[in-house]
């Protein structure tokens, strides 16, 4: 599912949400409350993309809790402005995930949305590119889809609804000099999305 996707006007569907007839190839969608408040956890929250998506979420009237790692004063301003609860931890760290998650419930309640925006860089061209360089990378861009993911997917199930959102690159396609690590780690989301959203559809989950 696409943030930046355009869209159309909605129909209504199961759970309350209002959402396009397309499939998760280039799905249009807009997510719109009537009944029922939803609730998300938005990584990379309090600023850039996942600020935006986080906004936007709130705007619709979901219920959203924000993570991010170091971000310090940033991360305290966008508390402060936009009344948000914001979580901090490393999306890379497997355990730090389960631990967090289970916060982020106990203050929101159960999760609707995930929206795995959280990304680093470390361009180097590859001959000159260290083990950590990779590790790093490939750990929290591609890495966290699971320790995140995995976490809320049995909780959707259940209930028989959610939204799972994964954010990716044109360079996964395409590819770009000296982001190797990076170019891999967004292709491997996108197989990751494209395998659980054919797992998820059947019961109510989009991704």
């Amino acid at each position: 599912m696409c943030l930046t996707c355009r869209l159309r006007r909605p129909r209504v569907s199961r759970g309350g949400w209002r959402q396009t007839p397309r499939g998760h190839n280039g799905a249009r969608q807009e997510i719109r409350m009537t009944d029922q408040t939803r609730t998300a956890l938005v990584t990379g929250g309090v600023q850039g993309l996942g600020a935006a998506a986080a906004q936007a979420l709130a705007g619709a009237g979901v219920t959203v809790a924000a993570a991010h790692l170091g971000a310090g004063a940033r991360a305290k301003a966008f508390a402060d402005e936009t009344g948000m609860p914001v979580f901090e931890w490393d999306v890379s760290d497997y355990d730090a995930c389960v631990q967090g998650v289970k916060d982020v419930e106990a203050a929101i309640g159960p999760l609707d949305i995930l929206v795995n925006n959280a990304g680093v860089n470390k361009d180097v061209m590859f001959h000159q590119m260290d083990r950590d360089d990779w590790d790093a990378v490939i750990g929290v861009d591609l890495g966290s889809m699971f320790n995140l993911t995995r976490q809320v997917i049995g909780g959707m199930r259940a209930r028989g609804f959610g939204r799972i959102i994964n954010i990716s690159s044109v360079n996964a396609a395409r590819g770009q000099a000296g982001q190797t690590n990076y170019c891999a780690a967004k292709a491997g989301v996108e197989g990751f999305t494209r395998a659980l959203a054919r797992e998820s559809a059947a019961k109510g989950i989009t991704v």
